[in-house]
């Protein structure tokens, strides 16, 4: 079941929460655009016992990780269009006081956007005195130390990485082992408190251990955001699969500005499709139900509005695109 809603704080909700009488294991799952966020917990709740409820931020206006969940089942609320560490955060808090409330899940996982800060949501849970809380950082072992020596990101992995009690150092599989004995050395250097694995697909050879805090504790100081463009697509039906693969490529090429991110549900005269492009790869497999709203979400800098748009219109036969 995927809700999507927009709640107003209620009152005695924090006055309930702030006795105590909600103690809810909470898992914060954050990591840079594309590194295994949906993978990870998709799997997680599969294999988790009992209730657990998702909370997911998508950058873009059209939010697509919902649908993902809720083809597996998994109860879902999105915040669409902004992020939850600065923007959104008024409408997480409210959120998570509607959910502890009314659905007292056993577990709440909360995926903020891939340009958000961790920091930002451990403050929204210690004003509603959520606890307790673990925080899993993934991390792309294909990008990881370039990233962090060209220090494009600044203090953003610092955010993350110390603010992580357990870290997946996530597609090891495409990776050279030297360049995952480096992530994994870095991060060490980093967070030594962190307990740090190797996974592929975001999954990791044995149980990840328990690791909640009633502790509070988050990264104090300026959170970092950065200003990426979005786009959000409104795709029509029946797009041909090899004309979408082909634009995606493009978009991985750059002919369109530097993508960082895309995203897209779409129904192909081959059926319906997700695609998926992190780290210049694409990927696209069969979605497990027909698609009647397709969507793509593109984030990135510098994008080429004009070609960008001419080519959607004229080559996907897009209803409507929105720029923030």
């Amino acid at each position: 079941m995927n809700l999507r809603c927009r709640v107003t704080a209620e009152k005695s909700g924090i006055d309930l929460i702030n006795r105590g009488l909600y103690a809810t294991k909470t898992t914060i799952v954050c990591g840079l655009l594309g590194a295994g966020k949906t993978t990870f917990i998709r799997q997680f709740v599969k294999n988790a016992q009992g209730k657990s409820v998702v909370l997911v931020n998508d950058f873009g206006r059209a939010g697509i990780d919902g649908e993902i969940f809720s083809v597996d089942g998994i109860e879902s609320i999105e915040l669409p269009n902004g992020c939850v560490c600065c923007s959104l955060q008024s409408d997480l808090i409210a959120i998570i006081q509607r959910v502890v409330k009314n659905i007292s899940p056993e577990h709440l996982l909360i995926e903020p956007s891939g340009v958000a800060s961790p920091s930002g949501v451990l403050e929204a849970l210690d004003v509603l005195k959520i606890a307790p809380v673990t925080v899993i950082g993934i991390v792309d072992a294909t990008e990881f130390v370039d990233l962090h020596t060209s220090a494009v990101y600044g203090s953003f992995f610092e955010d993350q990485i110390l603010n992580s009690d357990l870290i997946l150092v996530n597609k090891t599989d495409l990776a050279a082992e030297e360049m995952v004995n480096r992530t994994v050395g870095l991060i060490a250097e980093m967070n030594p408190k962190a307990i740090i694995f190797r996974t592929v697909n975001a999954a990791a050879d044995e149980d990840l251990p328990s690791l909640f805090s009633n502790e509070c504790r988050f990264f104090k100081g300026h959170r970092p955001h950065f200003p990426f463009e979005s786009i959000s697509l409104r795709l029509s039906s029946k797009i041909g699969l090899s004309a979408f693969k082909n634009f995606f490529e493009a978009l991985a090429e750059g002919m369109y500005g530097n993508v960082v991110r895309a995203k897209a549900l779409v129904q192909t005269d081959k059926g319906p499709f997700s695609f998926d492009l992190s780290s210049g790869r694409v990927d696209h497999r069969p979605f497990g139900e027909a698609i009647s709203d397709g969507r793509l979400v593109i984030i990135g800098e510098d994008l080429r509005e004009d070609i960008l748009s001419a080519a959607a219109k004229s080559e996907l036969g897009v209803q409507s695109i929105s720029w923030p």
